[in-house]
């Protein structure tokens, strides 16, 4: 009798140095990335059967890897290769890949020194997922400026990936009892920052503004400012205020969960015509081009799930 092959259809984890369906995938609960969330992480896509900008999104986990001293028992060629190959078992051709490394589980049960831990690393691909859902992304988000502020910058480092997001849930609960899609969040100083998952644009005129403290240095918003200057565009980091928000032409997003997404309102203000403009479109629409075209692109070998990403035959 054979025994059974694993069903990865729904995903692929790569956990424990093993590779499972992404239901057997999971932590034990005296891990202090699930006590304490001492845990970093980074997430690239994967569209059209190639991984866009690996490569920064692998310079991004290893900032954070040494922002909070953690020391998983992989290298990074080897961590490439196991997201490619939980990409290539899955079979998804459009995913969200996760990379993850926790304090872990202390040798000494009860200890409080993070010495004590052994580090790990866990690798993921399900199927793709967009922070803001198309239809809503095709009239314009609707965004709620909430009344609670980003944790300061000062406690936590927001470019360095974390899961402490109790400021954006209770952010996020505001704008639902309020009827808008999702919330961005000010700072104590009412500058803005950042929204659960994405970076935050305006534009005013020729300029594509985006906040230059209390946000994630995201790979998306990096794309944004890449491709601005294509559009005749100045694409910068700047101050923004709320006032400036409010002043804005147009307000779109950015994440790798969804791309380039276009806004409609902030809180009472209505932008345009109530639909995306035609900046933010014109972004969305490039920035979906290029992936096409194969800028920042890495293929994945379907065919070949422990070589994912040798060259097909």
């Amino acid at each position: 009798m054979t025994e059974a092959k694993p069903d990865y259809s729904k995903g692929a984890a790569y956990i424990n140095g093993e590779f499972v369906p992404i239901a057997e995938a999971k932590i034990p609960v005296g891990d202090w990335g699930f006590t304490h969330s001492d845990v970093t992480y980074d997430v690239v896509h994967v569209t059209d059967g190639g991984f866009f900008r690996l490569e920064d999104h692998l310079d991004r986990f290893h900032r954070s890897l040494d922002g909070y001293r953690l020391k998983p028992p992989v290298k990074r060629d080897q961590m490439r290769e196991i997201l490619g190959r939980c990409v290539a078992l899955s079979g998804l051709r459009d995913a969200f890949v996760a990379m993850v490394s926790t304090r872990g589980v202390p040798r000494i049960y009860g200890s409080r020194d993070p010495e004590d831990c052994e580090n790990t690393f866990i690798g993921y691909a399900v199927p793709w997922v967009d922070v803001i859902k198309p239809d809503v992304q095709a009239r314009g988000a609707h965004l709620l400026v909430a009344s609670v502020p980003r944790i300061s910058q000062d406690s936590l480092d927001p470019t360095l990936k974390n899961y402490m997001w109790r400021d954006f849930t209770r952010g996020m609960y505001e704008a639902r009892d309020k009827g808008f899609d999702t919330a961005i969040l000010l700072d104590s100083e009412g500058y803005l920052t950042e929204g659960a998952g994405f970076n935050v644009f305006i534009v005013k005129g020729n300029s594509v503004l985006t906040p230059d403290r209390g946000s994630l240095r995201g790979i998306t918003r990096l794309s944004v400012l890449d491709l601005c200057p294509e559009l005749g565009l100045d694409g910068r980091v700047a101050p923004i205020t709320f006032e400036d928000l409010m002043d804005a032409d147009e307000v779109f997003t950015a994440t790798t969960a969804g791309g380039v997404m276009p806004c409609a309102r902030v809180n009472e203000r209505i932008y345009g015509n109530d639909r995306p403009g035609p900046i933010s479109q014109k972004l969305k629409d490039l920035y979906w081009q290029k992936h096409k075209e194969g800028w920042h692109m890495t293929p994945v070998n379907y065919a070949d799930a422990e070589n994912p990403f040798s060259v097909a035959a």
